[in-house]
């Protein structure tokens, strides 16, 4: 009887992570993925990078961050368990000519030894691993003592945590699974890290949307994000046409342009953590 808890905990991450994946599948995250560059260079630039040393980039994407790496010498691993997202990731470090070592891996059961890399990091990637204690272990046992994991995580208040809120308003949560900007909060990194780790450098930061309309953001991410299309496709149409308009109601109420654009500013937390 003791052993029924456990492997109903096995089934349940394994239904979850295959819920997750089918999300994933859907649309072309990249093409949001894409737009977020900038966010994996800060990163890389906080972590003090040096030519030559290994980087772990964990639900990588189509690779910002594991790019960002690659331009500054170092040997990249990028993982992920969407494929086509690790297939673009692979042909924009072709187009590059930079080489990254690209693997679909489970950012909740990484297939690494302990303390193999110098740095390990994420941008807005393993915050939606499902089983979230479980995948900050991970990060923190694949890093060699003294080295340095980097992660960037929407924060709850910001403009994409109260989307994300938005959207589990609509269809809500799993029960056990919280919500992904869990990972954007001081007290879930410390909880985390902070007794096990020997220093931890904690910043808000702001990545801005910049786009041609509120209704064109509301396109792209309604078209391409897997997130978006799945709690889309689980509403009816008076559910669907209400969900719009709060969205857009949201945009309304961050958005800086008054020019008819959309010129949004969402904060995220940027950490460096010194294992």
């Amino acid at each position: 009887m003791q052993n029924a808890p456990a492997t109903d905990r096995t089934e349940l991450e394994r239904r979850l992570m295959s819920a997750q994946q089918e999300i994933w599948f859907d649309g072309d995250y990249g093409r949001i993925g894409i737009t977020l560059q900038i966010t994996g260079e800060r990163l890389m630039e906080s972590m003090d990078l040096r030519p030559g040393e290994s980087l772990l980039d964990i639900a990588s994407g189509n690779g910002n961050a594991a790019l960002a790496a690659a331009r500054r010498h170092c040997q990249v691993t990028a993982t992920d368990f969407v494929p086509d997202l690790l297939g673009q990731a692979q042909a924009r470090a072709a187009a590059e000519h930079v080489y990254i070592e690209h693997a679909q891996v489970d950012a909740q059961n990484l297939p690494y030894a302990a303390g193999q890399f110098d740095n390990v990091c994420s941008t807005f990637g393993v915050m939606f691993a499902p089983h979230q204690a479980k995948a900050a272990r991970e990060l923190l046992r694949v890093c060699r003592p003294g080295g340095r994991i980097g992660l960037a995580n929407w924060t709850p208040e910001g403009y994409i945590g109260r989307y994300f809120q938005l959207l589990v308003d609509h269809i809500p949560l799993p029960s056990g699974i919280r919500l992904p900007t869990t990972w954007g909060t001081r007290e879930f990194m410390a909880k985390q890290y902070g007794e096990r780790v020997g220093d931890m450098q904690i910043r808000e930061r702001t990545y801005t949307f910049r786009y041609r309309s509120p209704e064109h953001w509301f396109y792209v991410f309604s078209t391409f994000c897997g997130l978006t299309l799945s709690v889309f496709k689980q509403l009816d149409a008076e559910q669907n046409a209400a969900l719009r308009h709060e969205v857009l109601a949201l945009i309304d109420e961050f958005n800086r342009a008054d020019d008819g654009t959309m010129v949004v500013e969402s904060s995220y937390l940027e950490c460096v953590i010194t294992k």
